[in-house]
């Protein structure tokens, strides 16, 4: 699909698939947007159809100009701090960042700081975005990797549903205590909270529902541990570390779940991957972390699967 910015507005070229649909029927059906925001966008008039407001029951004709007023000045929602912010991937509608140890996605309570959330407001001042931070997803305070955000409401109600029907796959190395004699396996236990721990996660069969794929990259026998690749099929909070112990294999450095801080003193696991569809193009979208210190010895034996 062809689109570009202009100003305040995305120009979106209709291609020949849409021919005879009503505007209505493209944010319902192709972009599947919430009664929410398409009632905002036409009671604001944030349509155009070939420069002009948009009748919503008019069927389009192939090569129309389809006008979306996406670009408008919203409060960032955080208070802007400026630091160090490793971009993985931008354009106009998405990006996806790094986010290190020792540091929470987003402020958990009013006037929290030091926070993913306000690098990304400090970012986006300092290059001219004034827009709300959006996250799609979150990382516990002490595991790196890639973290998306949408850079306007569309963009973000669309990831909400990608993320939420599984179409946003996120890939994550961990080294747990451990030989895992098992080398390809699914998780299915269900996770709710520890009545015993404020924090804490447990496997509960009254949870909600969890699933989690690893697959054993490398043994280590002199150390006791093993490298697994992991992929969540859902997000529960803590879920792969839960789930790790839960199977006898807590993460080195999780203290919370059973591992012990010889080597770290945090939990070893890094999101190192993001696939996902482009919520406007539909284009393909991989985005790498690059392995932290404390773990690059183990990034040698990812290659192979940065390729797919």
């Amino acid at each position: 699909m062809k689109l570009e910015r202009k100003g305040e507005w995305c120009e979106l070229v209709v291609p020949s698939r849409w021919q005879g649909k009503a505007v209505q029927d493209v944010f319902r059906e192709e972009f599947q947007l919430s009664k929410k925001l398409i009632h905002e966008f036409r009671m604001e008039k944030r349509v155009q159809v070939n420069g002009e407001v948009a009748n919503w029951t008019k069927p389009l004709q192939k090569e129309d100009s389809l006008y979306i007023q996406l670009f408008v000045e919203e409060e960032y929602g955080v208070e802007p701090e400026y630091g160090e912010l490793e971009v993985l991937f931008e354009d106009d509608h998405v990006l996806i960042v790094y986010k290190q140890a020792g540091m929470d996605t987003h402020p958990n309570e009013d006037g929290q700081g030091g926070t993913l959330a306000n690098l990304v407001a400090g970012y986006y001042v300092s290059n001219g975005i004034q827009t709300k931070v959006r996250h799609i997803h979150r990382l516990d305070k002490d595991t790196t990797g890639a973290v998306i955000f949408a850079k306007h409401a569309m963009a973000g109600v669309i990831m909400d549903r990608l993320l939420a029907e599984r179409h946003i796959r996120r890939h994550y190395a961990a080294v747990v205590h451990g030989l895992v004699k098992k080398k390809k396996d699914t998780i299915h236990a269900s996770i709710g909270r520890d009545r015993h721990h404020a924090t804490r996660r447990r496997v509960s069969p009254n949870g909600q529902e969890a699933i989690t794929y690893y697959e054993v990259l490398q043994t280590f026998p002199k150390e006791g541990t093993t490298l697994v690749s992991l992929q969540l099929q859902t997000g529960r909070t803590h879920q792969i570390r839960v789930h790790m112990s839960y199977l006898g294999h807590p993460l080195l450095g999780d203290t919370l779940y059973g591992g012990k801080t010889t080597v770290l003193k945090r939990q070893a696991l890094h999101a190192y991957k993001v696939l996902m569809k482009h919520p406007m193009t539909n284009e393909r979208i991989i985005a790498y972390a690059p392995f932290p210190e404390d773990l690059a010895a183990y990034s040698q034996y990812i290659g192979e699967l940065n390729k797919g």
